[in-house]
């Protein structure tokens, strides 16, 4: 376990899961810490366990991995499980790919691959729905990693869709999302699964490592902006500023990266 700290503030740590050893929470972590949330980093994967109860804790992120929602492992299942604490103790939890897929599957809701395994692993287009639109803007473009999508299970609320995979992000409740999309990726981040995850680029739909780096220059900045005001909404209980967002939201120009974000 390990927890990182915040500027100094009252708020109580955010529960950040993560699957590998070397995994990070990249943007995610960095815009909380900045919001002044302390961050208590665990990796059941590695034995680490998961609270009894989120009394101590502002709300929970569960990240992405290699596994799969639907593999037998044991530390996936006892995320699946505990899963349930956030949701009857109405605390804000955020699943990121896996993470989305793992409360799916809780929710008794299927996880898997399209028929000719279909991927998404590069830029994708997204649309928000009706109820994604009455929240906030969104992107217009999303990075993707993943070869399984989930549908939607009862009560839950579809706030954005995509062409290969539909369901993109998700919201249970008040207090419960879902994203496919991975908006957390720094820039050494993607570096390094461009260059980890060159084997998938072959697989059907997936994109070429240039497209992924330069996709970035035209998309980043947008899905940044976009990432802040929705960490807010989740953690904070903040209402987008709808009007400005349109515009940054909206932009599809390069972007010149000065510095690693």
């Amino acid at each position: 376990m390990l927890v990182l700290p915040p500027r100094k503030t009252d708020l109580l740590p955010i529960l950040v899961v993560l699957h590998q050893e070397r995994s990070s929470s990249g943007r995610v972590g960095q815009m909380l810490v900045e919001k002044g949330f302390p961050l208590d980093i665990r990796r059941p994967v590695l034995g680490e366990a998961l609270p009894e109860t989120l009394a101590g804790h502002s709300g929970a992120v569960i990240f992405g991995g290699p596994m799969s929602a639907n593999d037998p492992d044991p530390f996936v299942k006892q995320e699946i499980d505990w899963i349930g604490v956030p949701l009857s103790e109405n605390k804000p939890y955020l699943g990121i790919c896996l993470g989305a897929q793992m409360m799916v599957r809780h929710l008794g809701g299927k996880v898997g691959a399209k028929q000719g395994e279909i991927t998404e692993i590069g830029w994708y287009p997204l649309r928000p729905t009706e109820h994604g639109r009455l929240l906030m803007q969104w992107p217009k473009m999303v990075y993707h990693f993943h070869r399984e999508g989930f549908d939607v299970p009862r009560d839950v609320k579809l706030l954005a869709e995509g062409d290969a995979y539909p369901n993109q992000a998700i919201r249970y409740g008040d207090n419960a999302w879902g994203m496919q999309f991975h908006a957390e990726l720094t820039r050494a981040m993607m570096h390094r699964w461009v260059v980890h995850g060159a084997e998938r680029f072959t697989m059907p739909n997936a994109q070429q490592g240039n497209q992924h780096l330069e996709g970035r220059m035209m998309f980043d900045a947008p899905l940044k902006a976009w990432l802040s005001e929705f960490l807010d909404l989740v953690f904070l209980k903040k209402e987008a500023a709808t009007a400005a967002s349109s515009i940054r939201y909206g932009a599809s120009m390069p972007v010149t990266e000065m510095a690693q974000s």
